[in-house]
Parts: structure tokens; C-alpha cells; sequence
């Protein structure tokens, strides 16, 4: 979180810590945590970890609704209450991976403010963070949580978990079932296999991967701690209106287990059928390579907006290779 420059530190500091006096966890009861999250006050959270014990994770912050969703091995543990870019300030939107993490943080940039549980998600001063939740976005960019329960997000990720960040109306949930009607083309198209693509599985420092597939590009493109590694052409069988995730719950003997994500539908979690992939018409040689650095808790989403960074809310950012923190 940026914090405007003439406010003296100490009245920067308390601003960061303090919350609301509503701020509590919630109990959840006989209810689901995607049930709870709509309901929730400001300041207010939902910690449920026992839900699903272990597993690869990823967070959703959904900007219209202000809130945070915590699914683990595809299911959803958490949901908090949270304050994001004012006008003029807007957090961006896009897949970001968690680049750094500080129990206690101070901006460079604003006074030495503090910035308690801080999780990078861009090198230019995006993170999730404690800080004071008004009810409404009110940050300098940031992800504002309260507290306690940015404390308790700290203990539960890692470097290289994917934070995805769309701009959609609705609140994310788990889909019923698979998108099995696929739209006919209106013409043959010549198929990906034998196209060329770039691969650099030297880069990156060996943290969890994170594929994005944008159909507006045809594009996808493989990011590891936030670095560019792969980049191939890609079509995917279907149109969604909002984004998709895949996430890789295992791998054992009988081959990769896959659970898939939407945002919008209901019903319990979903794993998906080894076919699924073949919705991916994607360089055959890309596939093998990819294959060899997905481990559990990679998380491969697709996405009908553009790749490239633009105006927030418009396109994703999906990558910030400038690893000089400014805040």
C-alpha cells in the first residue's frame, strides 16, 4: 500500500493497524465459506483451514465485491473482507504470483510506513497486507486485510502461490460440473501442434508455476516467481465470459490430477478428466516440456482478456519482471 507523503509516520503506522471495530473472525457454523463471504461485514473474515487440511492453494481477490477467497486443494478455507485502489489508485487486475514475504514491512517509499504480513505481488508496490478496511476501496493500490487474518493468510502460503485478481461482478465459486459443450468453429482451423514457441526453463528461481492462457491473444504464456520461462501459441475449446483455473491437486502413478475452478456455477469440488486437456490445441512439444516443471499447486488459467498490461480492469497484468521493490 502507497501512503501519501505529508502524513506524519506515526498517523501512517496506526492508519496500517488499526481496524475497524467490527473486525472479528466470524464463526462459521453449518455454512459454506462462499455462502458466509457476502454476508460478511467490514473488517470481518471466515478462517476455516480445517476444510480441507492440504494441497496446492490460490487466492482470488475480487475487486467488485471487496472480498478474498482462500480455496486449498480446490476447496474454499477462508474468505476476508478487503479495501483495495481508490479512484486514481486502482489495483490491477491479473494473475500475479507472491514474489516476497515480510512479517513486518516498511514502505521506501511513504515514510517508512508499516506494512505487517506483507506478500508481494508486483515488484512496482502492489501486496497483500494489513491495514485499516473502511468498507469500500481506499488503498494506494494494495490489497488491505485485516490483521488477524493476514496473519493467519501469511502462515498458510508461499512463495510462488498464484493470486488471481479479475473484475467481475460476482463472487467466485466452485463449478458443478465440466463446460463439456464446445462451440463449433466456422471454419477449419489449422491446428498448434507443430508450431513454434520459446522456452527458458532456466529462468525463474524453481518456484511454483503459473501458466496463463489468454484467448483474446490465443497466447499462453508460463511464469515462475514472476518471471517470463515460456510463451506458446494456444486455443481453447470454449468462450468463457470470465476467468477459469486449473489447478494441480497431485500426481501419482496413474498421472496428474487436476481440479478446475470457475466463477460462477455451485457445487462441490471438481476434478477433471484426463481429456480435459485435449480442449488445449497447444504445440505438442510445449505440452512434454510444460509437463516437466508442473509440480502440485501449479495453476494454469484461462482467461478471455488480452495478456498484455494496460489500464486496470481493462487488461491483466501477468508480468513485472523489474525486481526493484519500491515500496
Amino acid at each position: 500500500m502507497k501512503f501519501g507523503s505529508v502524513v506524519p509516520v506515526i498517523a501512517l503506522s496506526a492508519a496500517c493497524l488499526c481496524a475497524s471495530a467490527s473486525a472479528q473472525q466470524v464463526a462459521l457454523g453449518n455454512q459454506a465459506v462462499l455462502a458466509v463471504a457476502p454476508t460478511l461485514k467490514k473488517g470481518e473474515f471466515v478462517w476455516a483451514p480445517e476444510l480441507s487440511d492440504d494441497g496446492p492453494a490460490l487466492a482470488i481477490v475480487n475487486l467488485e465485491t471487496q472480498r478474498l477467497i482462500l480455496f486449498r486443494n480446490g476447496v474454499p478455507i477462508a474468505a476476508s473482507t478487503v479495501s483495495s485502489g481508490k479512484t486514481g489508485h486502482e489495483t490491477p487486475t491479473g494473475v500475479f504470483t507472491i514474489l516476497q514475504k515480510a512479517k513486518e514491512h516498511y514502505s521506501k517509499t511513504y515514510n517508512n510506513a508499516a506494512m505487517p504480513n506483507m506478500q508481494r505481488l508486483t515488484w512496482k508496490g502492489i501486496a497483500l497486507h494489513a491495514g485499516n478496511l473502511p468498507g469500500y476501496p481506499a488503498s494506494h493500490g494494495c490489497i488491505r486485510l485485516p490483521p488477524k487474518f493476514s496473519a493467519l493468510l501469511f502462515g498458510a502460503t508461499s512463495l510462488g502461490m498464484t493470486v488471481v485478481i479479475p473484475q467481475v461482478a460476482v463472487s467466485p465459486q466452485i463449478s458443478a460440473a465440466p463446460e463439456l459443450a464446445v462451440e463449433q468453429p466456422k471454419a477449419v482451423q489449422a491446428s498448434f501442434a507443430n508450431a513454434a514457441y520459446q522456452w527458458h526453463a532456466d529462468r525463474g528461481k524453481g518456484g511454483i508455476v503459473s501458466v496463463v492462457v489468454s484467448l483474446a491473444d490465443q497466447r499462453a504464456i508460463v511464469m515462475r516467481d514472476g518471471v517470463e520461462i515460456g510463451s506458446a501459441p494456444v486455443r481453447y475449446a470454449g468462450s468463457p465470459s470470465m476467468p477459469v483455473a486449473y489447478v494441480l491437486r497431485g500426481r501419482d502413478s496413474a498421472g496428474d490430477h487436476w481440479l478446475k475452478l470457475n466463477y460462477s456455477g455451485s457445487g462441490g469440488s471438481m476434478d477433471v478428466a484426463p481429456n480435459e486437456a485435449d480442449k488445449f490445441d497447444t504445440p505438442k512439444m510445449f505440452r512434454r516440456d510444460l509437463a516437466t516443471i508442473l509440480t502440485p499447486g501449479s495453476v494454469v488459467i484461462v482467461t478471455p482478456q488480452p495478456l498484455k498490461a494496460g489500464d486496470p480492469g481493462k487488461s491483466l497484468t501477468v508480468i513485472d519482471n523489474d525486481e526493484t521493490p519500491d515500496n
